[in-house]
Order: C-alpha cells, then structure tokens, then sequence
C-alpha cells in the first residue's frame, strides 16, 4: 500500500484529505505543521507528500527542502 504523509496545520483541511486519501486505498500519515512533518517523513518514508505552504515553526516550503537531506 502507498504512504502519503499529509501537512497542514488547519485541522479541518487535514481530516478532509486524509480521509478521502484513505477512502482511495492509502496509507495516511498526518502532520499539523513542517517540524513534524519532516520528523515523520523521515521516519516513515513516505511515497508522496502533500503539504500546506503556510505552516507554524517550519514553513511548507523549508520543510519540502529539509527532505533533501533525507
């Protein structure tokens, strides 16, 4: 099964896509901002990542380039 990890620190957002990702047959890792997300990207290894631009501590765009170094 393909793991997606989802980022996004609106709450409502996150539940949305995760559940119509998961109703597709996915594997579904949730993350409410870009610190934890690249915490577990590292530790899951993901297979897609979809993330918020705008996130508190660690910006969707700094956090897309911390997995350079994964």
């Amino acid at each position: 099964m393909k793991k997606i990890l989802v980022a996004d620190d609106e709450a409502h957002i996150l539940h949305v896509v995760s559940m119509k990702l998961k109703n597709a047959g996915y594997e579904i890792i949730t993350a409410m901002d870009g610190e934890e997300a690249a915490e577990l990207a590292k530790a899951e290894l993901p297979d897609l990542v979809i993330t918020d631009y705008q996130m508190p501590i660690m910006t969707g765009l700094e956090f897309c380039k911390s997995l350079r170094t994964c």
